[in-house]
């Protein structure tokens, strides 16, 4: 649909998934949206979001206001402060000033969104050429931070899709695969692209499940990083998923889960999958090992395979160095976000049903890798 045909103020839209209905969106009266499911999509369908959404034929209301009236699963689909930021600012650039509904930032998304819904009305509000001078493009998101202007802001928001998180990235196809590739924040140290770069080779040592990473090369910094999309399979179809705070419908943004939870999320949702709780065990000793703070309940996400109609841990990704504004763990380990330490870890694992002797074996490879491989970063 082109920017002239756009019409917002959407009141409802249809939610799809690989071409089929699954249900309507609705802005009710105080400003939350209501889903109901398709009648075509109760009869052979899933549900997209076990715990809110199970498939029933009902109008589901969410009770929360975290995600502007909308249920986790789809506010999955929009963007997060980046795209957000872009958003506005190419809005303000075509001179679209009539206030937008979270409808509107859903159709929006349309087909391009991260995980395998769709919405229509599809409004596509710019098309433009990729770019792919990576330096260029950091350049250009260097402006849009820190000044009003950048030549290319319609590429770069095309190119960024609904990636979630903070800093700069664009969604591209490079060397035969899907990659998002991050750039540097003006509060970033410049050699960030490598410090995530090496975070994800030490993650893999470690035994956790990663896509493939790359540190794509620079003539500004010492690279930039890049992470194939794990949303896609190897034919190239949508993979529908959920994050840990889609699924809880939990505040992101705030120190809301411990690990405990997690745990028992993975346990539940997995069918006690013991590959994916061992993995899930992984990640919390590398969090608190590689001094992970930023671990909130968006970095956790979960996979539906409908061959198998099961769900699954996704590979892990937005392992780096990171703090908080209140200087802990987003998600606490045991009750401990401050100093967690040997004594939470094991607890967590073993209440998750994890053997002493796996767990405290696990925890000291972790440990020990992190300390060699990653010692000038901590």
């Amino acid at each position: 649909m082109s920017r002239n045909n756009i019409k917002l103020g959407l009141k409802s839209l249809c939610v799809k998934y690989e071409n089929r209905v699954v249900g309507t969106l609705a802005l009710d009266k105080n400003k939350k949206v209501a889903f109901s499911y398709d009648e075509g999509w109760l009869a052979d369908g899933f549900s997209i979001s076990p715990f809110s959404l199970p498939l029933e034929e009902k109008v589901f209301i969410p009770e929360q206001y975290h995600y502007d009236g909308l249920f986790g699963i789809f506010a999955d689909s929009l963007p997060d402060a980046w795209g957000r930021l872009l958003l506005s600012r190419v809005l303000k650039e075509h001179h679209i000033e009539q206030e937008i509904t979270v409808l509107d930032r859903l159709a929006l998304v349309g087909k391009n969104g991260m995980g395998a819904l769709t919405y229509e009305p599809d409004y596509e509000l710019v098309t433009t050429e990729s770019i792919n001078d990576l330096d260029y493009l950091s350049e250009q998101c260097r402006q849009v931070l820190q000044t009003a202007y950048a030549e290319d802001l319609d590429a770069l928001y095309e190119m960024a899709g609904s990636s979630g998180g903070a800093r700069p990235k664009i969604l591209t196809h490079l060397e035969g695969k899907d990659w998002m590739i991050k750039f540097p924040a003006h509060v970033d140290r410049n050699d960030i692209g490598k410090l995530e770069y090496d975070y994800s080779l030490c993650a893999k040592k470690c035994g956790i499940d990663m896509a493939e990473t790359k540190l794509f090369p620079s003539k500004e910094c010492k690279g930039y990083f890049g992470t194939v999309l794990f949303d896609r399979d190897e034919k190239k179809n949508r993979i529908h998923m959920a994050t840990a705070a889609a699924l809880l419908e939990a505040d992101f943004n705030a120190p809301c889960m411990d690990y405990h939870t997690l745990m028992k999320l993975t346990r539940i949702l997995t069918g006690e999958k013991k590959q994916d709780i061992e993995n899930m065990f992984r990640r919390m000793c590398f969090n608190v090992f590689a001094h992970n703070r930023d671990d909130h309940a968006k970095n956790f996400t979960f996979l539906y395979h409908k061959e198998t109609d099961r769900w699954g841990l996704s590979p892990a990704y937005d392992l780096t160095y990171s703090n908080t504004y209140f200087g802990e763990h987003t998600t606490s380990v045991d009750g401990n976000g401050a100093d967690p330490g040997e004594k939470e870890l094991m607890n967590v694992g073993i209440k998750a049903g994890m053997k002493q002797k796996e767990c405290s074996e696990i925890l000291h490879f972790i440990k020990s890798t992190v300390a060699h491989d990653l010692r000038e970063y901590l």
